[in-house]
């Protein structure tokens, strides 16, 4: 019968080496790894001040530009009035015209020749008020355009600008703190800071940081660590040798 070893059993807990002395590499504990939400603002209160502020100017912006655009529509709507009133004006002209018209039409003998002018002033009337609603109608569509165009433009230009960089923080920041919950991973983020970070920040930590690395000091990697968590938006708990500690 083959050995059992503790955690296997129903897939309950975590799975354990063949030893049977702890979890196996490359799993945590409790079996599933680490579940965590999106991260949207940075762990350092500075940063996190920042970020909130950006955000917070950006949705302003845009209020701003949208109640500039719907001011603006607004007001070139108002340059439709002479066309609404010229269009009221002419249709109610041109319904007394045929009225009349069909008044005098009726008349024995004269009636056709004496309603003919009247019909006509009544067509003319008519297209007349078809011009006013063509003004009312052009007036309009500039409206729209110059309130779209005036909101549209500077709301773009901030999103295109801010939208990206919010983005890159997010999944940067949401990725690093999946992997932040051991010294191993710490490890990680500390090669990630030779490659990544100026030489003089560098310099600061180890006269040698490669070779510290190499050896696994820990307050080195602790602090490379540190630089790399910190562009990251992160703040670990208890690094034994980063900054201030």
């Amino acid at each position: 019968m083959p050995r059992t070893v503790p955690g296997e059993a129903s897939g309950a807990g975590p799975r354990w080496d063949r030893t049977g002395r702890g979890p196996a590499r490359g799993v945590r504990p409790g079996g599933r790894g680490h579940t965590h939400g999106m991260k949207v603002y940075a762990d350092l209160p500075a940063r996190r001040t920042a970020q909130v502020a950006a955000d917070v100017a950006v949705v302003c912006w845009v209020l701003l530009w949208a109640w500039c655009g719907h001011a603006v529509h607004d007001a070139t709507l108002q340059l439709a009035g002479p066309g609404r009133q010229v269009e009221s004006s002419a249709t109610s002209l041109a319904d007394r015209l045929e009225e009349a018209g069909s008044a005098v039409g009726g008349l024995p003998v004269v009636g056709d020749r004496a309603g003919a002018p009247l019909d006509q002033a009544g067509s003319a009337a008519r297209q007349l008020a078809g011009a006013g609603r063509a003004q009312v109608a052009a007036v309009g569509s500039l409206a729209s355009w110059l309130g779209w165009s005036l909101a549209l433009v500077p709301i773009g230009l901030a999103l295109a600008i801010h939208v990206p960089r919010r983005v890159r923080f997010v999944r940067g920041a949401t990725a690093g703190r999946q992997l932040v919950d051991s010294a191993a991973d710490l490890d990680l983020f500390a090669l990630r800071a030779l490659a990544h970070q100026p030489l003089h920040r560098l310099a600061a930590i180890s006269d040698d940081p490669a070779r510290a690395w190499r050896e696994r000091d820990p307050r080195v990697v602790d602090r490379l660590a540190a630089l790399e968590l910190r562009d990251a938006g992160l703040a670990p708990a208890r690094l034994r040798g980063a900054p201030g500690q």
